[in-house]
C-alpha cells in the first residue's frame, strides 16, 4: 500500500467518492451531507491506497490549527474520520503516514506545544494512544494532570460545543455514526488488556457511538520504543497541497 496527504480542498471528486463509500460500508448512520459537511472543516486527510489498483483501503482526516489556551499559543491536531477496511489491518502504514504527516506538518503549525486531540468511539482507535505514546490521557494507571484536564475540557468544548458532557468526558452527536454489527463491540479475551477495559468502562456507550476525548502531546521525549521506531521511520509520503 502507499499513503498520501492530501489539503481537503485538493481532494479530488473520485477520492471524496471513495471516501464516502467506505466509511459507509463500516459505519452506520453515514449521510453523503453530513459527510460532505464534516469533511469541509478538515483541512488535512491521509489517503490509503492499494499501490497496484489504487483502490481506497482507509483514510484519516484532520483538523490541524492553532489557538490560545492560558495566555499561550498551542498546536492542536485532531483526529477526525478514521477508517481501515479490515483486509489492511495487519498493515502498519497508518500509524507510518500518520507520524510522517504531522512530521511535515509542524513546519506549518510551529508555534507552541503541539497536541493531538483524539475522539474515540472504538478500542481499536484508543489503543493506539499507549502503543506510541508514553503519556496520554485519560489513561488507567495515571489521574489525568488537572491543567491537562482543563486544557482538555477547553478544546472539547470549544470544537464540539453542546455535544461535549464534561462530567463524562465524551462527546454525543445528534447523529453518531455507528460501527455496523460485524465490527461492533469488544471481544472478550480484548477485555484481559488493562487498556481496553479502561476504554470501555470510561465510554460506555461507545456501541452507540459516544466519541472518549483523549489527549497527548506530540514530541519526541514522549514516545514509546514502538513510536520512535515509528517516528524515525523513512516513511514515504505523496504530498499533495
Amino acid at each position: 500500500m502507499q499513503a498520501r496527504l492530501v489539503e481537503v480542498q485538493q481532494l479530488l471528486k473520485s477520492d471524496r467518492i471513495a471516501m464516502y463509500s467506505l466509511l459507509n460500508t463500516h459505519f452506520q448512520g453515514v449521510k453523503p451531507e453530513r459527510f460532505e459537511a464534516d469533511l469541509e472543516q478538515k483541512n488535512w486527510v491521509i489517503l490509503l491506497e492499494d499501490r497496484e489498483t489504487k483502490t481506497l483501503k482507509g483514510f484519516s482526516t484532520l483538523l490541524v490549527y492553532e489557538t490560545q489556551f492560558e495566555g499561550e499559543v498551542v498546536s492542536v491536531v485532531y483526529s477526525g474520520d478514521t477508517i481501515v477496511d479490515p483486509s489492511a489491518w495487519s498493515s502498519s502504514l497508518l500509524p507510518r503516514a500518520w507520524i510522517a504527516s504531522i512530521h511535515f506538518l509542524r513546519d506549518k503549525y510551529p508555534n507552541g506545544k503541539l497536541y493531538w486531540l483524539l475522539i474515540s468511539s472504538g478500542y481499536r482507535t484508543y489503543r493506539f494512544l499507549p502503543i506510541f505514546w508514553k503519556e496520554f490521557y485519560p489513561c488507567y494507571d495515571t489521574p489525568t494532570p488537572p491543567r491537562i484536564q482543563v486544557l482538555m475540557q477547553f478544546l472539547a468544548h470549544t470544537r464540539f460545543d453542546n455535544y461535549y458532557d464534561k462530567q463524562a468526558g465524551v462527546v454525543r452527536f445528534p447523529h453518531p455514526q455507528v460501527l455496523r454489527e460485524k465490527l461492533c463491540g469488544i471481544p472478550q479475551e480484548r477485555l484481559k488488556d488493562s487498556h481496553i477495559c479502561f476504554f470501555q468502562t470510561q465510554n460506555p456507550g461507545y456501541e452507540q457511538g459516544d466519541e472518549l476525548v483523549c489527549l497527548t502531546e506530540i514530541k519526541e521525549e514522549n514516545l514509546t520504543p514502538a513510536g520512535r521506531r515509528m517516528w524515525f521511520a523513512k516513511a514515504s509520503l505523496g504530498v499533495a497541497s
